[in-house]
């Protein structure tokens, strides 16, 4: 792992352990600004995934949000499965930002200039996160494993196509 890697994930994650903490000691009162969040989100997992053990209480949904945000944080700061752990923060990022930083809902000027500043804060994390979700650490990914056999098999196909007529013009040259 580089230096930058080393600095640059416990630094990505702080800001959900500290959100998550928070999230769980303030779960009642940010649950309030939860509630049209869960109430579009719990009937559109239900349908996708019936079976799916999906709480409708938004407290409950704030808490394991909160939960998830922790345990994917840490992953990230210790470098336990940095691209899986990015990409479930940044999952866990929207529901957050959608139910905290509703700018377009505030008619105060100060408030939505606040809350617009919270939502694009949120939106530059998630293209972080993104980034940290497919970062390979320095290690060629399944698309370029993908390519590079691509490209070794038509190299060997053209091989064998020209071994294959140097062979049949030797054949013929003994046959005449």
């Amino acid at each position: 792992m580089t230096v930058t890697r080393l600095i640059a994930r416990p630094m990505l994650a702080s800001m959900f352990v500290v959100g998550g903490i928070n999230a769980l000691k303030n779960a009642g009162a940010l649950a309030e600004k939860a509630q049209p969040v869960a109430d579009r989100f719990v009937p559109l997992v239900q349908r996708v995934a019936p079976q799916a053990p999906i709480p409708t209480n938004a407290t409950t949904l704030v808490r394991l949000n909160a939960g998830v945000q922790i345990v994917a944080a840490t992953a990230l700061a210790t470098g336990n499965a940095p691209r899986l752990a990015s990409t479930v923060l940044a999952a866990t990022l929207v529901p957050t930002t959608l139910a905290g930083h509703r700018f377009w809902e505030e008619s105060d000027p100060a408030l939505k200039g606040n809350q617009k500043v919270h939502f694009f804060k949120n939106v530059s994390m998630f293209g972080g996160l993104l980034l940290a979700g497919v970062d390979t650490d320095g290690k060629p990914g399944v698309a370029w494993r993908a390519r590079r056999a691509a490209t070794d098999v038509r190299r060997e196909a053209r091989q064998l196509a020209k071994n294959a007529r140097q062979e049949a013009r030797l054949a013929k040259a003994q046959l005449t």
